[in-house]
């Protein structure tokens, strides 16, 4: 009897540890993707000035949905390679709730569907700044201030939780 109480009460100890590890393992899981998050912002970013290319994929040039591509694979996120298909994955958020390191959809020309897409590298309280490969201009980062993303703006999609 003695035995089975001890292990019982073995048991509930381990048992609780457990429910502490699990939050030591949300926290470092959240410290783990705030890192993710300021590498992919950063392996953007570190293409701005390379001229655009549509299919592009490389520093000799890329179109819009290339960078965000080619910017997650290097974190081994794999993701469709067309805007449209990237705007599809993830959880679509509140444009109030966007974070560095979230995808932003627009509706360029009058689409109807989703055809550019950017990676948010900087909020602001009335402000989202992001890079892209603009056909004009190549890999630049851009703001929601301006008329055309203003008017273009369609989505914003979390990847990095």
């Amino acid at each position: 009897m003695k035995k089975i109480l001890i292990f019982l009460l073995l048991s509930i100890v381990f048992t609780s540890c457990k429910s502490t590890s699990t939050a030591v393992n949300n926290r470092d899981t959240k410290r783990e993707n705030k890192y993710i998050v300021n590498h992919l912002v950063e392996n953007a970013t570190d293409n701005i000035g390379v001229k655009y290319k549509a299919g592009g994929t490389t520093k000799s040039g890329f179109d819009c949905s290339g960078l965000v591509f080619t910017t997650f694979e290097s974190e081994n996120i794999k993701l469709p390679r067309s805007s449209y298909e990237q705007s599809k994955i993830g959880k679509t958020i509140n444009i109030d709730d966007a974070q560095k390191g979230d995808l932003i959809f627009f509706k360029t020309n009058k689409s109807k569907q989703i055809n550019h897409v950017g990676l948010i590298t900087e909020i602001k309280s009335d402000e989202i700044k992001f890079v892209h490969s603009s056909t004009s201009k190549g890999v630049i980062i851009s703001s929601t201030k301006e008329l055309y993303y203003k008017n273009s703006f369609a989505q914003i999609n979390r990847v990095v939780e």
